[in-house]
C-alpha cells in the first residue's frame, strides 16, 4: 500500500512534502506530545540511531500536533537530528489515523496514538506499529529495516 502524500512545516523552516523523499526509506513516527518523558525516549533513541539510519538510505521524521515553536525548543534542547514536522491541523494525524481516543486515569479524551510507519523508497508502507512502547522501539525499527535491505 502506498502511504498518503502530504505537506507540513518542518523545523528545517521549509515545507516538508513526503512525496520528496522517493528514493529514500523513510521512517514517519506519529508521537503525543513534545518533551514528555514517552515522546523524549523515542526521539532521543531515533536520534542516537540516525546515523545508522542514514547509512541504510533511510530518514526519519517525528510528526505531533505541537507548533513549529515548540518543536523548536525540544530539537534544542535534546539537539535533535532530523526533522519535527507540525500537524497543528491535524489533518495527517487523521489522514494516517493515529488521532484517536484515547483513556488516561478513567478519562477518555482524543489524542495521538504512538505510531511508526516504515516506508520504502517508493513510497509504499513496509511496517506499521500500532500503540508503540518508546522504549527500544527505534532499535526494532532499524533492525526490520536492516531486515528488509537483506
Amino acid at each position: 500500500m502506498k502511504a498518503v502524500n502530504f505537506i507540513l512545516p518542518s523545523t528545517n523552516k521549509k515545507n516538508f512534502t513526503l512525496k520528496d523523499t522517493l528514493g529514500k526509506y523513510v521512517v514517519l513516527y506519529f508521537y503525543p506530545k513534545d518533551d514528555t518523558p514517552g515522546c523524549t525516549i523515542e526521539t532521543n533513541e531515533f536520534n542516537k540511531l540516525l546515523p545508522k539510519f542514514k547509512k541504510l538510505q533511510c530518514e526519519v521524521y517525528g510528526i505531533s500536533k505541537d507548533s513549529l515553536k515548540s518543536h523548536d525548543k525540544f530539537r534544542d534542547k535534546y539537539k535533535i537530528k532530523f526533522d519535527l514536522l507540525a500537524d497543528e491541523e491535524l489533518k495527517v494525524l487523521k489522514k494516517y489515523k493515529v488521532w484517536k481516543k484515547k483513556k488516561f486515569m478513567g478519562r477518555e479524551f482524543m489524542g495521538v496514538v504512538r505510531t511508526t510507519y516504515l516506508l520504502d523508497k517508493k513510497g509504499r508502507i513496509l511496517k506499521i506499529w500500532n500503540n508503540v512502547k518508546a522504549k527500544d522501539h527505534a532499535k526494532e525499527v532499524l533492525e526490520t529495516l536492516k531486515q528488509t535491505k537483506n
